[in-house]
């Protein structure tokens, strides 16, 4: 990477995080190799100069890490969908976007490709164009993010499940948006206040949307009982519509919301387990 001028940021970064000697190693390793402009993005990004960056070790490693595989993963043999564990933990994911290939990293940011499979001795550099950074939320704390899940977040502390939803897991969250909560009111005939204070009924409901495990879109289990922590199962069919213990169905409206304690999918019905 030293001689190829586009990266003279990344061997900077390497060098100050001491991480040379790791990457000269036998390996093979996998790395993701961010350009010039990618990390003069990130820079604007989190609000700090170039000196700052190199000059914060702990944060320089574990994203550098995070770009880096254990194993050689030439473009042909990238498991789209699926999660990718690089060194430093954690998970991203790569998908194909017409025909490039597009990494989401763990707090659901995109970077694509440029060019690809790059052999050299230790291994195989792909290029892209943003700097991937992990996940810095849990599931609690990314539903406390976005304004479309107020209720849920209500709702999951009212039940006193927010210990249990940012344990480490991993764990998988199918999460109902607010007007699948004002549905479920009508359908019930309650008020939200009514709902809130029945501990019992919300926690068997919570629990129902809870799958243990990490569970990604590409894994998701078609047509058979997928069991959840409250114990009861629902099943998913191959339009991500899912049909609970009652035959009502959601459908699953947005896929693989990543946290750093597992994954959100989007539904716009509350499931419902056996009366």
């Amino acid at each position: 990477m030293q001689a190829m001028p586009q990266f003279s940021i990344l061997v900077e970064a390497v060098v100050a995080a001491n991480l040379q000697d790791a990457l000269s190693g036998a390996g093979p390793l996998t790395v993701f190799a961010p350009t010039n402009t990618a990390f003069a993005a990130l820079l604007t990004e989190l609000g700090v100069t170039k000196d700052q960056l190199l000059a914060n070790k702990p944060l320089l490693t574990a994203v550098l890490q995070y770009h880096v595989l254990g194993n050689q993963v030439l473009s042909t043999q990238v498991p789209v969908g699926k999660a990718i564990t690089p060194l430093a933990g954690g998970i991203f994911k790569i998908d194909t976007s017409g025909s490039s290939l597009v990494v989401t990293d763990g707090r659901n940011r995109r970077a694509t490709i440029g060019f690809t499979d790059l052999r050299v001795k230790n291994g195989v550099i792909h290029s892209l164009d943003k700097v991937l950074l992990p996940a810095n939320q849990n599931i609690v704390q990314t539903a406390q993010s976005l304004p479309q899940f107020s209720i849920l977040v209500e709702a999951v502390v009212a039940a006193g499940l927010q210990d249990a939803l940012a344990a480490p897991g991993p764990l998988t969250v199918f999460a109902p948006t607010n007007d699948a909560f004002a549905a479920l009111l009508t359908e019930l005939g309650v008020s939200k206040a009514d709902l809130l204070a029945n501990k019992t009924l919300l926690t068997q409901v919570l629990t129902y949307h809870v799958v243990p495990g990490l569970v990604l879109k590409a894994d998701v289990p078609l047509n058979t009982p997928i069991t959840t922590l409250q114990g009861d199962s629902f099943s998913i069919n191959a339009s991500l519509a899912i049909t609970d213990q009652r035959a009502r169905r959601a459908n699953i409206t947005t896929t693989d919301v990543l946290t750093s304690n597992g994954v959100i999918h989007v539904i716009d019905k509350v499931i419902l387990p056996r009366p």
